[in-house]
């Protein structure tokens, strides 16, 4: 069977609601003849009559009844479509599903998307926290759109699009006494609270140990940075975090110190290259883009510190 015609459908349901042909013609401003043929159409379409004549009354007959019942839904959802379709034209709207570590997720991505919420309010953004090696497995298998990863990652069909070094520090307890620039050697002298095992981080901060000739066991692994600050806070040992997870105050009641030599760890955006791009999935690229800015952020509020 062909597809209804809509208009033809509407036609029939009024005619049906006013029980006149030419109450609808007025209505429709046609005139009687074409209201009639429209009806006639469906009817041969259908092969059932769908209006019965009682007098000069037009009512729907036993299966104009049984089609009625769906008419209002129909338009109802022809209605939901057409205004959904409209929405997209006037901006941006559609899903965008991100992925990323806990720390970007807590220290970076708040103000950023709370700034595309308020630019598009019909863009809807989901963000999914895991390690890296998760969240591109994600992005490959097509559950994210965008990953905001730490380096490396592998795979030709990936588009990756380094952003970002985070800069690490060490804490430890407020009193501790520690130089300036702190070695892995310093460092290994305190109990040290790491990242959970299986991260990139935690890869980042043991190679960085042992290049520096300290062999460790970490008293306590997290996978929460902000565990970790009141692991230390609380007396309990020192740890290396990203710079970017110092909130307001926390080096008031942390000691942080430089680390000697500097490390960081780099993050990116990854997607896949055949992903297509809307416009939804490009507005919300470009903000995350403007994350590439943050070293100069960084190196500002340092600045002011000193």
């Amino acid at each position: 069977m062909s597809v209804l015609n809509l208009d033809y459908l509407k036609t029939f349901a009024l005619v049906a609601e006013l029980g006149s042909f030419s109450a609808a013609a007025e209505r429709l401003g046609l005139t009687q003849p074409a209201i009639s043929l429209q009806v006639r159409a469906l009817e041969k379409q259908l092969g059932v009559r769908l209006v019965e004549r009682v007098g000069r009354t037009a009512r729907p007959s036993a299966a104009g009844e049984e089609l009625l019942a769906h008419v209002s839904r129909i338009e109802a959802a022809t209605d939901q479509a057409i205004e959904a379709v409209a929405r997209h034209a006037r901006g941006v709207l559609g899903r965008v599903r991100i992925g990323t570590g806990a720390t970007p997720c807590a220290f970076l991505l708040p103000p950023l998307l709370a700034d595309l919420k308020r630019r598009f309010p019909d863009l809807d953004i989901t963000v999914t926290t895991g390690n890296s090696a998760d969240i591109v497995r994600a992005v490959d298998d097509n559950l994210l759109d965008i990953g905001l990863v730490t380096l490396p990652v592998a795979g030709r069909i990936f588009d990756v699009a380094p952003l970002f070094d985070e800069r690490f520090v060490a804490i430890a307890p407020p009193g501790t006494e520690l130089p300036e620039s702190v070695t892995a050697q310093d460092l290994a002298a305190y109990p040290l609270i790491f990242y959970e095992p299986g991260a990139n981080t935690r890869r980042i901060t043991d190679e960085w140990l042992l290049s520096g000739g300290a062999e460790v066991r970490p008293l306590m692994s997290f996978g929460s940075v902000d565990a970790i600050k009141e692991m230390v806070a609380a007396g309990l040992g020192a740890a290396l975090v990203p710079e970017i997870a110092l909130r307001a105050g926390d080096r008031e009641r942390l000691e942080v110190r430089e680390v000697s030599p500097p490390f960081a760890r780099r993050s990116a955006l990854v997607l896949r290259r055949d992903k297509r791009l809307d416009r939804a999935l490009r507005e919300t690229l470009s903000a995350l883009r403007t994350l590439a800015n943050l070293d100069d952020v960084q190196r500002s509020k340092r600045q002011e510190q000193a």
